[in-house]
């Protein structure tokens, strides 16, 4: 409880660092056009990105991982999982959908758990067991459970309007003005897209580490997600997921890395390191084991 608390406050203060490096940069392109205007323009259009990307989270993310949906007849131990955990959550029964992919994957989408899809790979479907398995898509519920996708859809949208407000003030924010923005104004507006893509690298991690923990919690058994973890991690590496800009937009919202290897490790990388979240659920199981 406390670890989740814990994370949840780094949360909020990382998107309060968030407004504040936004603010900073609306405050130098009113500085240099001498109008706020643009500022309002580019607000709106990130709430407008925002808003449609949040309420077809869903959709776009089966589309790009082009996934197909599975009845009860034909995936009965994937259905018979998830109708449990859904039961025991007492929230209502997502899709389940698989993807044609190699990489054993998963990632759970939807506004609210009643739009709720749960996706697999079939690379994942051939290597878990049941109780990994479980493991796996208890975290990937606690997702939608805990609101994960508007979080990661907000974080994500206002680096996104960092990222262009810094490059709208280096191409127009001392037009008007007999000098130009200067060197601290350029040095900020070149590191803060930088500095707000880390931020929400940290807001990812720490859902994660969530994830992790209240899934584990969801299916009594934190030790089947770290097997499952520890699994994934090591054939992923064998078979990583095809680069392709669909697979990068998805890719912060499954449950491991799926381009393994080929991202510059920690810093940039979406998920916290493997090694650590497997030492966290076996930490969490010895904690119930005393208990």
């Amino acid at each position: 409880m406390n670890r989740a608390v814990s994370n949840t406050a780094k949360t909020f203060g990382l998107f309060v660092f968030m407004w504040a490096i936004l603010l900073a940069l609306g405050a130098l392109i009113a500085a240099g056009t001498n109008s706020p205007t643009w500022l309002w323009v580019f607000a709106g259009l990130g709430l407008v990105s925002t808003f449609y990307t949040y309420w077809n989270s869903a959709t776009l993310a089966l589309k790009q991982m082009r996934a197909y949906p599975v009845t009860r007849e034909q995936a009965p131990g994937l259905y018979m999982i998830v109708e449990d955990l859904a039961t025991r959550a007492e929230m209502p029964m997502p899709s389940i959908w698989v993807a044609p992919d190699p990489n054993p994957n998963a990632f759970a989408t939807g506004r609210n758990p009643q739009n709720a899809a749960v996706c697999c790979t079939e690379g994942i479907l051939q290597i878990l067991d049941e109780r990994e398995l479980r493991g796996v898509l208890g975290h990937e519920l606690m997702h939608v459970y805990n609101r994960d996708i508007l979080t990661s859809s907000v974080a994500a949208a206002m680096a996104g309007l960092i990222t262009s407000l810094a490059q709208f003030f280096l191409l127009f924010g001392g037009r008007n003005r007999d000098q130009g923005p200067g060197a601290v104004g350029v040095i900020g507006a070149i590191a803060a897209p930088l500095i707000a893509s880390i931020v929400q690298l940290g807001i990812s991690r720490s859902r994660e580490y969530d994830a992790d923990e209240d899934g584990a919690l969801l299916t009594h058994d934190p030790v089947g997600l770290a097997l499952a973890l520890n699994k994934i991690h090591g054939v992923g590496k064998q078979v990583p997921m095809a680069q392709t800009p669909d697979h990068e937009s998805v890719s912060a919202m499954m449950i491991a890395n799926p381009f393994q290897g080929k991202d510059l490790k920690n810093l940039f990388s979406t998920h916290p390191p493997m090694e650590d979240r497997i030492a966290r659920l076996h930490a969490m199981q010895a904690e119930i084991d005393q208990n």
